[in-house]
């Protein structure tokens, strides 16, 4: 089933036609960017999604298949069958399902069609953990002691363990979004929390590899976004802190991150350059350090796709990110010619679908009224309306409410009127929990460690 509008000619440079290949708030996100840049937009929806906001607002909506992902947004041979029939020359894949899946990139580029992304193969060396810690190292980027490899429970891990020293954090060599992961406080834990995390890996990625690294306890979580276009540009867009987070996933973003000195910026920011060239990347993309108290960082990962908390860098710096990233696929040099310094400050709540009140458990169902914020200095990203479904399908993300002010305590005060103007019936929502994290005195003092949210909830 397709809807279809009259659309003007895009300008030289962009790509003539694209597909989203997502949902929800993100595929809006896209879906405006390419209106912004006169550009057709194809969405794919899935049979949960057929009344959705991205369905009503791309010039085409074409149905892949049921609810569940992998009937539909998982499903590559639909998405490219959508993509031809609709005469589509480039697919972007958002964040999540297939936006880091290299098959589905190679699957792409042997259509004839751009992928809106890093190439398949610089995919592949940021997919697998281990070979980018090896990868980045060599281009002069710290990482944490660890393992040179794979770890298995036994002797050796424990030898290892005992010389980086307690505690460790064991990982997927493939993981992400917070999947494959334990921390392991003593020895007497090791072989039963490698075992556990190969269990988990190999269910979540089809690959139980871990390997392990020390663990840095009260530690801050910076992440540098970068561009970087075919002709071997790469800037630096500054840094975001996102320690808040719940289990590894991030809950609140903020930029420029608190007690980051312009020393430690540039350098995080030479750093995450180095890296990106030394992968070979294209697009955007984020690098993530894990930083001590003493200001000493350590990359952690690179993410080879668009961040969900790419916004809050857009209200600092200018630069929209999405736009970007569909001129650097058509083979545009980047319009940003260097680092850009942030003005003011912002602060992103990602708003869930979720009980706090019952372990934060997903409450899918219809949204019965809504009401969401507006006012100086406040942008919503969402895929909400009212009487829309929240579908259990999918991830329980429903919108991003940023807030951007001069300074960052001007920004708490604007974040904290925009969540008390919002208002979702019918599900249960993480609204009131961001207002509470908002007034802790740890967080309105700007102390943001990866412990936050134990001491705050």
């Amino acid at each position: 089933m397709a809807r279809r509008k009259r659309t003007p000619k895009p300008p030289p440079g962009k790509p003539n036609k694209v597909l989203v290949a997502n949902r929800g708030e993100i595929a809006v996100r896209i879906i405006r960017a390419c209106r912004e840049t006169r550009t057709p937009c194809v969405v794919v929806y899935s049979e949960a999604d057929r009344n959705s906001l991205p369905v009503l607002l791309a010039d085409e909506a074409i149905c892949i298949g049921p609810g569940p992902a992998p009937s539909s947004y998982l499903n590559i041979a639909r998405i490219l069958s959508a993509a031809s029939v609709s005469g589509c020359t480039a697919v972007h894949p958002g964040y999540g399902f297939l936006s880091e899946n290299p098959e589905f990139a190679e699957a792409v580029a042997s259509c004839g069609l751009e992928f809106v992304g890093p190439a398949a193969e610089t995919m592949r060396l940021l997919g697998d953990k281990i070979a980018a810690r090896h990868k980045v190292n060599e281009a002069g980027v710290p990482v944490l002691p660890g393992s040179d490899g794979p770890v298995e429970p036994g002797r050796e891990a424990a030898r290892l363990c005992a010389a980086i020293g307690y505690p460790v954090l064991v990982k997927a060599a493939a993981g992400g979004g917070g999947k494959g992961m334990r921390v392991v406080e003593k020895e007497a834990d090791l072989d039963a929390g490698i075992a556990a995390c190969q269990t988990e890996a190999k269910r979540a990625f089809d690959d139980g590899r871990v390997y392990v690294e020390r663990y840095l306890v009260a530690a801050r979580h910076i992440e540098i976004q970068i561009l970087a276009d075919k002709h071997g540009r790469v800037v630096h867009l500054g840094e975001r802190d996102c320690s808040a987070q719940r289990r590894h996933q991030k809950l609140l973003e903020e930029s420029p991150a608190p007690a980051v000195s312009a020393e430690l910026r540039e350098r995080l920011g030479g750093w995450a350059v180095a890296a990106a060239r030394a992968a070979g990347y294209s697009s955007a993309g984020t690098v993530e350090f894990i930083c001590d108290e003493q200001d000493s960082c350590y990359f952690m990962e690179m993410n080879a796709r668009l961040q969900v908390e790419h916004p809050v860098t857009e209200m600092v710096t200018g630069v929209d990110i999405v736009q970007e990233q569909l001129a650097i696929a058509a083979g545009e040099k980047l319009s940003v010619k260097g680092p850009v310094a942030p003005a003011g400050h912002a602060i992103e709540c990602r708003i869930y679908a979720e009980d706090p009140h019952d372990d934060f458990r997903p409450s899918p169902g219809f949204v019965s009224d809504l009401r969401l914020p507006g006012g100086p200095g406040v942008r919503v990203d969402t895929c909400l309306m009212p009487g829309c479904a929240v579908p259990p399908f999918y991830d329980s993300l429903v919108a991003k409410i940023v807030a951007w002010a001069p300074d960052r305590e001007q920004a708490i005060a604007r974040m904290d009127r925009a969540l008390a103007e919002t208002h979702i019936a019918g599900i249960a929502s993480t609204v009131d929990f961001h207002r509470r994290l908002l007034s802790s005195p740890r967080f309105r003092k700007g102390i943001l460690t990866t412990t936050l949210l134990d001491e705050v909830w």
